[in-house]
């Protein structure tokens, strides 16, 4: 069964004015079950990054301090800001004899598991639903956090397993979400409902991070795996109960939203149940524009998620944890700008009939040509703190526009296969996690300001050919085999 004239208009047709469109009348957003789930999903993300990153900090804890990397004590290349001591209350929690390479698996272990889950999660989610997949992912995680302490008692080895097993539970998670809001969000609201839903990702960094250190510091490390593991088992109880797969299984939704999400998606859904048509996939050109933006975006992100501190404190001589606020500040302005983009994106395609993909390929330029420019900048400020810190906020802050560009576009080409598309771009977009670190140490193994600009002039540059790729490329509406019924089974 073919469709009509309305799968292959073109992107510069605003969805308003699609001829196929029904007029729906609009569910209101207050006390809906649409936006409840966001605000769950945001929480669930919130514990995700929360379960991710706390390690990095109660490490700091967990480590004899004569096994600690002598550059912990050295000299920066600008003038070191007063450090204050502060006094450490008495811990009896055990620390480790672990080298600086142990140290290193331990910490990067966890994206092994993480990438290896992707694609995976995205079928699966697909096949058996995402609720219970994305549930369980995240249970997995938090189980094994409370492990952690046994684990590290145990040995690195032991650890390292446990943070690998984190990582496979966590890969799920966001195609699993994917998967539901194919079915959850209207066209019109998606750049709303995901940014809401993904900022509890940036939420989980600035409040774990800090928050991870106090625990440190008037408990002891073993604390923070026990905290954020039981605001993890809080999370499962309420999406276990308050959660359902879609519009139609949901009890207690009402009857006027359901039509309007089931209405409004109706024509951008495929009828072809338990097929994925791989191959077309697999040559589609808009979702590898995704991949190239995604995998970009994330050498930026990463290089900055874990080496700002070490630029911070080896060249700027700030100490992170003199001010927990100083590394929270890229994130804070991250998700503000991500929430503020979605409103103003949904309001462009709405109400001033822009195009999907005009706002798609917009966004998405200031998210990666932006960050670009001001990483750039804080490269040749040389030691002023100040201009350092805004211009690497900025960076940090702008890539968040970039949440209602690329970020979301696997929605906007393929709704009925978003968690498989996410599963393939975030594939390809963990790899810098993996990698990108690893070479800006190697760049960077005297701390000059020299070698930093070199790390910031390549994650520039990779950003700016991620923008020209996708604007080249990418796409804002729905493909063809995406929808279609007759396809050959030899696809």
């Amino acid at each position: 069964m073919e469709r009509g004239e309305s799968d292959t208009e073109g992107d510069d047709t605003p969805l308003l004015h699609r001829g196929n469109e029904e007029k729906v009348q609009r569910a209101p957003a207050c006390c809906s079950s649409r936006y409840g789930l966001a605000l769950l999903s945001s929480f669930g993300f919130f514990v995700v990054y929360s379960l991710r990153v706390n390690l990095s900090v109660a490490m700091v804890d967990m480590l004899n301090n004569t096994h600690q990397s002598d550059t912990n004590h050295s000299s920066s290349v600008c003038p070191a800001h007063a450090n204050p001591a502060r006094p450490k209350h008495n811990h009896t929690a055990s620390v480790y004899d672990w080298d600086s390479k142990t140290q290193g698996w331990i910490l990067g272990s966890f994206f092994y598991g993480y990438i290896l889950t992707q694609i995976p999660g995205g079928y699966l989610s697909g096949r058996f639903g995402p609720k219970w997949l994305m549930g369980f992912g995240i249970l997995g995680t938090v189980v094994f956090t409370l492990l952690t302490p046994v684990a590290a008692d145990l040995g690195a080895s032991y650890l390292i397993a446990v943070r690998v097993l984190e990582g496979i539970g966590e890969g799920v998670t966001f195609p699993a979400m994917y998967t539901m809001w194919a079915a959850w969000a209207p066209p019109l609201e998606r750049s709303r409902l995901l940014t809401i839903s993904y900022i509890g990702a940036h939420l989980g960094t600035v409040i774990s991070l800090p928050l991870s250190g106090e625990i440190c510091f008037y408990l002891d490390w073993t604390y923070v795996f026990y905290v954020f593991g039981a605001v993890g088992l809080v999370w499962f109880f309420l999406w276990s109960f308050l959660v359902f797969d879609s519009p139609n299984t949901h009890p207690r939704i009402s009857e006027r939203e359901r039509l309007y999400i089931t209405t409004s998606l109706k024509n951008e859904l495929s009828t072809s149940a338990g097929y994925i048509p791989w191959r077309a996939i697999l040559t589609s050109m808009p979702l590898w524009a995704i991949v190239v933006a995604h995998f970009s975006y994330n050498w930026t992100f990463y290089t900055l998620l874990t080496l700002l501190p070490t630029y911070m404190n080896d060249v700027l001589g700030f100490s992170i944890q003199q001010n927990g606020m100083l590394s929270a500040l890229p994130y804070i302005g991250c998700a503000v700008l991500a929430v503020l983009s979605g409103q103003l994106a949904d309001y462009l395609r709405e109400t001033c009939l822009y195009p999907t993909v005009v706002v798609r390929k917009s966004f998405s330029i200031v998210g990666m040509i932006g960050p670009a420019v001001f990483l750039l900048a804080a490269g040749f400020i040389g030691c002023n703190y100040t201009l350092a810190v805004t211009f690497l906020t900025i960076s940090s802050a702008l890539g968040g526009v970039s949440a209602s560009g690329f970020n979301i576009n696997h929605l906007d080409i393929a709704p009925s296969y978003a968690g498989i598309l996410l599963g393939i771009t975030n594939t390809f977009a963990t790899i810098p996690g993996m990698v990108g670190p690893v070479i800006a140490r190697e760049l960077t193994k005297q701390n000059t300001i020299e070698e930093w600009q070199t790390v910031f002039y390549i994650a520039a540059a990779i950003n700016l050919f991620g923008a020209a790729f996708y604007t080249l490329f990418g796409r804002g509406t729905v493909q063809p085999w995406a929808v279609h019924t007759s396809f050959s089974h030899g696809d």
